[in-house]
């Protein structure tokens, strides 16, 4: 596409520019071993680019015995992707010349722009405004570079010293040093990479844009991630729900502290940190997190060369009692299942495994196992019908060679090609070339047992994720007008908190139901309500200044009488007021008594990149001690909601215990959809607890409730 600045067209949809290119221009290239534009050269040289390479620097006449030209604008022909590494100073200068020469894309190497502060912000600002001018696509600045392992492109424009070997896998790291160490693990794990792009500053292109090529790129079956942040949240999450369905994408997301987060004085905003956030963001659309780069390629090897388990059910084969066992543990800490093999497998292994041997799950064959019994038993596990998936473990003992067993389990998974194997080779001698042989059948080889069962859990993670339903977003009819006033009211206040009568108002609006309860400015008054509302009430401080009640003594429980109301209303005042001098008293909140039921918290908080995050947990005083509590980023669909309501810890206190009913799961998970669909339609609302809602065998009532509104 050749493109001047009165006629723009950009290419929005292709990146082919960038990993596809036929000719590529290396502007600011050098004769000098030791500096990036010498090796970005050398590199496509030495993996044979197989486009046509144009050298540009004004300042030498030949590179690399290519003669050079002093100008991307003397370049004859076109030219798709120019890489440029000139100095920060000259890299607007060069960019205005590609625009004209017409390129359609540029890799902005050179260092120096929003990294450094805001003069760098400014000068990528206007490389970025270029860019646009002349509709070229803009990978960095401040970046590794790009590669295709294609033989039709073989192109590796990255000063990273290794060319990893061809595969499935395509990669974005918006770390230019993280990139060269994943480029490394890539060559030494023999992981196959199809694509990898450094994004640098994402100036322009970002992962989102690669997550939507990549989705269509037939050659790419896994799609690896490293972050640090996220330039559209909301974005990512509409792509990344599509992508996953068909695709993985797996991702270590670096920055776990809560960063950039603001004191909080809710429960949910205490508690929601900027990393919960990106944790139920990834959760909730089907990407994979990971910690470490190790786990990454853990789950790379895996996911790259295994067809997904159709269920959680793991029979573990080795000739080790210990790797047996540290496998079994760690299977069960991840989720799967080691399985009960059937009468009739373990009458087959009998035949010919030693008395000695276990033919249970899992199958100790005893040092003295060959080749051969890897393979009988191995085949034997997996045609069992209670078996999803199998991890082999070999520990190599005398006369029996490494890479025999490679075989015996190539063979295996030739002869049952539908489950998954995963082996792991605890004996250095003999590795990689096992590992290699693995490889070629479609077997990941792990060094330690941890690793496989971690792999093998997270593929049994994202199979569940593929056939899960969709869900729907459920739309609630509200009273908006009582809503949109009570928070203009507030807003032109100054925002922050409803007071209790609103927050409470604002809920019935929103059809959750709250417990009856009235204000009382005296004891006389308080009195009044527990006769109106019914004995026995609670009493509960009102005060703005007051978030935490119970810490100053706000709070009286199961008052049964007259006397006992008059009496508690004055022990609240006296105690709130020594602990809190300075502290504004409104009155004491009168509420009918609830009995019985589990107490929950359902609440939402406000993160500045990902909106509304919402949150369900164990509720009461022990929500911020116990932190059992889980997240989904808004708007949640009917799914989201029911799944969070056993995904947290302590579930199975909802699923009743020692005899009692279970409670009211649908109730909570309507009550969190509408909390998802009061905030969606009236954003104002930065903060809201519901805690407790207590949530009865029928139904459910929120007990007590703050809400948040954000100032004009």
């Amino acid at each position: 596409m050749s493109t001047t600045a009165g006629a723009i067209v950009r290419e929005e949809q292709s990146l082919d520019a960038v990993v596809r290119p036929q000719s590529i221009a290396i502007i600011g290239c050098s004769r000098r071993r030791g500096t990036i534009g010498y090796q970005i050269v050398d590199n496509l040289l030495v993996h044979g680019y197989t486009g046509a390479l144009h050298l540009i620097n004004p300042n030498v006449p030949v590179v690399h015995s290519i003669p050079t030209k002093a100008s991307v604008l003397d370049v004859e022909g076109p030219v798709d992707l120019a890489i440029i590494t000139v100095p920060k100073e000259l890299v607007l200068e060069v960019a205005r010349e590609c625009g004209e020469k017409g390129v359609r894309a540029m890799v902005v190497i050179t260092a120096g722009f929003k990294e450094i502060g805001p003069a760098g912000a400014e000068r990528e600002r206007a490389l970025r405004d270029v860019a646009l001018r002349y509709g070229m696509r803009l990978v960095g600045p401040n970046c590794l570079g790009v590669l295709n392992t294609d033989p039709a492109v073989s192109m590796n424009a990255t000063f990273a010293p290794v060319m990893p070997p061809p595969g499935p896998v395509s990669f974005m790291s918006q770390s230019g040093a993280m990139g060269v160490t994943i480029l490394d693990y890539a060559a030494e794990y023999g992981i196959g990479i199809n694509q990898f792009v450094s994004v640098g500053n994402k100036a322009d292109i970002s992962g989102n844009d690669l997550i939507e090529y990549w989705a269509a790129d037939p050659a790419t079956r896994v799609i690896l991630m490293y972050l640090e942040n996220f330039g559209n949240p909301k974005k990512f999450a509409r792509i990344a729900r599509e992508v996953t369905r068909s695709k993985p994408i797996i991702a270590v997301k670096s920055g776990r502290t809560a960063s950039g987060a603001r004191a909080a004085s809710s429960h949910t905003g205490a508690l929601a940190g900027m990393d919960s956030a990106t944790d139920a963001l990834l959760a909730q659309y089907g990407v994979i997190r990971v910690d470490t780069v190790e786990e990454l390629f853990d789950l790379a090897m895996a996911f790259s060369l295994l067809p997904l388990p159709e269920g959680d059910r793991v029979a573990i084969v080795t000739n080790a009692g210990g790797p047996g066992i540290i496998i079994a543990d760690a299977c069960e800490a991840t989720g799967l299942r080691v399985t009960e093999l059937s009468a009739e497998t373990q009458r087959a292994l009998r035949t010919y495994l030693p008395e000695e041997a276990s033919v249970r799950n899992p199958v100790d064959m005893i040092a003295s196992a060959t080749a051969s019994d890897y393979r009988r038993a191995l085949i034997e596990v997996l045609q069992d019908e209670s078996v999803d998936g199998a991890i082999a473990a070999f520990v190599p003992p005398l006369g029996v060679s490494q890479r025999d067993v490679a075989a015996a389990i190539v063979e295996a998974r030739r002869a049952v090609p539908g489950k998954p194997i995963l082996a792991v080779l605890m004996g250095r001698e003999g590795l990689p070339q096992g590992r290699a042989e693995l490889k070629d059948v479609g077997v990941p080889a792990y060094i330690f047992p941890e690793s496989a069962a971690r792999a093998l859990a997270a593929m049994v993670r994202y199979s569940r994720w593929v056939h899960r339903p969709a869900g729907n977003v459920v739309e609630y009819e509200m009273d908006d007008d009582t809503i949109a006033r009570i928070i203009d009211t507030q807003r032109t206040a100054g925002g922050g908190y409803l007071s209790s009568d609103d927050a409470r108002t604002v809920l019935r609006a929103a059809g959750i139901p709250v417990v009856e309860a009235r204000l009382a400015i005296t004891a006389e008054e308080a009195v009044a309500a527990a006769t109106t509302l019914g004995l026995p009430v609670v009493l509960k401080v009102v005060s703005p200044d007051v978030v935490h009640k119970t810490d100053v003594g706000g709070v009286e429980l199961d008052l049964r009488t007259t006397d006992d109301v008059r009496a508690a209303f004055d022990r609240i005042i006296e105690r709130v007021r020594a602990a809190r001098p300075a502290a504004e008293v409104e009155g004491v909140m009168v509420e009918q008594y609830v009995r019985g039921g589990r107490e929950t918290i359902i609440g939402l908080s406000t993160d500045p990149s990902f909106g509304a995050v919402l949150m369900f947990g164990l509720g009461g005083i022990y929500v911020e001690a116990l932190r059992d509590v889980v997240f989904r980023v808004q708007p949640l669909t009917d799914i989201d909601a029911h799944e969070m309501t056993h995904q947290i810890r302590g579930a199975k206190l909802l699923g009743g215990i020692r005899g009692e009913p279970p409670v009211d799961r649908e109730a909570i998970a309507d009550v969190i959809q509408r909390v998802s669909w009061l905030v969606g339609k009236h954003p104002d609302i930065e903060e809201l607890d519901i805690n407790p809602f207590v949530v009865f065998e029928s139904g459910g009532t929120a007990v007590d409730a703050r809400i948040r509104i954000a100032s004009r």
